[in-house]
């Protein structure tokens, strides 16, 4: 049992989206506005926002969840545009569901981002060690030397797959399996904004050892 937050305006949406997660077990709590969102996100272990609310829309409620939280973020938008959820992945969400969608849908992106966090916290002497990069997972905390790296569930899943194996290439799909679980159909440009934000908080530790296999995948430099 989870406790998720929904943030939307529409009454028959959230309506629907709390039965079909009160169903698996969740305790749901709702609110209508993207400020609201922000200030109860800190409460919850999963982040439902929908992209359109009033005085704050989701993109910016999104932006500053994730300024202080790695909480898993799943978007809902209207819009079907491969631009908008690339966007919403770079601003930091880990999962983005379009309008109309179906409630057992959700309910299955909600337990496949928990799943994500209950396998980074299974094991409590489960750290991974790839040179200066250390991989806590059941503390879901990475370190680049004495630099704190702040991951998302799917970015830790990302990197923790490449630490596994230094020097070896992932291919997206290998990625995927591993990162978001198997069956999961995701395209390459979620992938790779994914692996771009993991990339620009390495830059930011002073790292440098992802590197694109172009035709292939990526790998963490041994």
């Amino acid at each position: 049992m989870a406790r998720v937050l929904i943030a939307d305006d529409d009454p028959h949406l959230r309506e629907v989206v709390r039965f079909a997660l009160e169903r698996d077990g969740h305790t749901v709590t709702e609110v209508v506005n993207g400020l609201d969102a922000v200030a109860a996100a800190s409460n919850a272990d999963v982040v439902v926002l929908d992209v359109v609310m009033p005085e704050l829309d989701g993109l910016e409620a999104c932006r500053r969840i994730r300024a202080t939280s790695t909480v898993p973020i799943l978007m809902l938008s209207s819009r079907d545009e491969e631009l908008d959820r690339i966007l919403g992945i770079e601003i930091g969400a880990d999962d983005y569901v379009t309008k109309p969608f179906s409630p057992r849908e959700l309910a299955t992106r909600v337990r496949a981002l928990l799943r994500r966090v209950a396998l980074d916290t299974r094991d409590a002497d489960d750290v991974v060690r790839a040179g200066p990069l250390v991989m806590d997972r059941a503390r879901h905390e990475a370190r680049w030397g004495d630099s704190q790296l702040a991951l998302t569930v799917l970015e830790f899943g990302i990197l923790l797959a490449l630490a596994r194996v230094p020097g070896r290439v992932l291919t997206r799909a290998q990625l995927v399996d591993q990162a978001w679980g198997g069956g999961h159909a995701v395209a390459d440009r979620t992938v790779d904004s994914h692996v771009r934000r993991i990339r620009n908080k390495l830059d930011a530790a002073g790292a440098a050892p992802l590197e694109t296999v172009h035709g292939l995948g990526y790998r963490l430099r041994a």
